[in-house]
């Protein structure tokens, strides 16, 4: 599974032996997989200044996995003909989510634990504000630019009243540049072929025999040329609706037709190198920052994946991408590794409020083996931990049990520190 539950108990000696049994009992029952998560000392300040902090956090929680949802959803519509590699392009620091959050480890050079809390916290808030700034600036401009390729593609795909002609007619298909004649475009039903080719001469006066030509047809009927005299055109048209022919409104112009192909063109080029320019680009993702270097103490004894990638080996990978693709991949990194440390500071900052000071707790990451095992897992953790809070774990059991002076639902309150993470961004 994707999820993870980042939770925390005191760490005095009882405490950590309930931690014990409930790896012991989770690892038995395969329930969960369960490893130390490390929270570097912070300063803590007054107790007055992280309940304020507290509300802070939970709302750039929210705002920080609302960015990277979008962010990812960026990279599945730049990615459109290659959707199927998206979730390989959603890393951080080179690695997979998972193992990114399994062997989480406190960047001590971009946020400093030595800084008071709340420097450590808007650091984070305004590097997430700027990234969505940047975000905003680039999906739209290329929200712009995708719109404008696809009303040009509308007009190539609608039927023979509707669509361009650009990409139809050429130039020999008219008489230009003469003092006298012009050529018509006539839109034909298929059943009035016959009708036309006996009729359109005689149609009005000036019309010049034999110059009809059909050049294009769809599902309804044909487009036909037909060259008359320039002072009979309106008496022509009103003939033409008469028998049920459709004169379109089109008058060659080379330079325009160019310009239109021309402006096709680049629009579909400039999409697509918004995405990439070799397909370089559809290997493994990349990103321009340091090795992450992972560093865990696990409860029981998981297998450490593979180290990342070289910043050369990505940096090569990422070549062939468009600058829209290589800014998401290397902004999304960035936003994913700044929630993490939001979460970790979150479990802090509850920690020392459910548990009092000096500072002494155990955070602990665990991930539910399946979907099915949540509840089961749920109940454990309420069995083991219910000592530090006799009517929070009743509340769990009983959600008619009112806990004083606690705002949140009883569902979201449990004896120990509780924190969801959902690695789920592309549902």
């Amino acid at each position: 599974m994707s999820e993870f539950w980042l939770i925390s108990a005191p760490g005095d000696k009882e405490n950590l032996q309930a931690l014990e049994r409930m790896n012991t009992v989770t690892s038995k029952s395969n329930l969960s997989h369960n490893t130390k998560f490390t929270i570097p000392d912070f300063k803590v300040g007054t107790l007055d200044s992280l309940v304020g902090l507290s509300d802070e956090l939970a709302k750039l929680d929210i705002f920080a996995e609302s960015l990277i949802r979008r962010m990812a959803q960026s990279v599945v519509e730049v990615m459109e003909d290659a959707k199927g590699k998206v979730q390989e392009n959603l890393l951080a620091n080179g690695v997979d989510l998972t193992s990114f959050v399994t062997h989480f480890e406190w960047d001590m050079a971009k946020y400093p634990a030595k800084q008071p809390l709340v420097s450590v916290v808007d650091t984070l808030a305004k590097q997430l504000a700027q990234i969505e700034t940047d975000l905003k600036s680039r999906t739209a401009a290329y929200n712009t630019l995708k719109t404008n390729l696809e009303n040009l593609e509308k007009k190539s795909m609608g039927n023979l009243f509707t669509r361009t002609l650009s990409d139809i007619v050429s130039k020999e298909d008219f008489v230009l540049d003469s003092e006298y004649l012009i050529t018509l475009l006539v839109i034909v039903p298929k059943p009035s072929y016959v009708k036309w080719q006996k009729t359109y001469e005689s149609l009005s006066d000036m019309v010049v025999p034999r110059s009809t030509k059909l050049i294009a047809e769809d599902k309804e009927g044909g487009l036909f040329t037909v060259t008359l005299f320039r002072k009979v055109i309106d008496d022509f048209k009103t003939k033409a609706k008469e028998n049920k022919f459709t004169v379109r409104e089109f008058y060659y112009d080379e330079k325009e037709i160019k310009r239109e192909r021309e402006e096709m063109t680049r629009l579909l080029s400039d999409k697509k190198q918004q995405y990439q320019t070799s397909c370089v680009a559809l290997k493994k993702g990349s990103s321009t920052f340091p090795d992450h270097k992972v560093k865990v103490t696990p409860l029981g004894s998981p297998d450490r994946p593979a180290a990342g990638q070289s910043v050369r080996e990505r940096e090569s990978e990422g070549e062939g991408e468009g600058p829209l693709l290589r800014w998401l991949k290397v902004n999304f990194s960035e936003a994913f590794i700044a929630w993490i440390h939001i979460k970790a500071l979150r479990v802090f900052v509850e920690s020392v409020l459910r548990y009092g000071l000096p500072v002494n707790f155990q955070a602990v990451l665990l991930q539910p083996h399946k979907k099915s095992c949540t509840k089961r897992l749920r109940e454990v953790l309420n069995s083991v931990f219910r000592h530090l809070d006799e009517v929070a774990a009743a509340s769990i059991l009983d959600a008619s049990v009112e806990i004083p002076g606690l705002q949140l639902s009883n569902q979201d309150y449990f004896p120990y520190v509780y924190f969801h993470i959902d690695l789920s961004l592309l549902d």
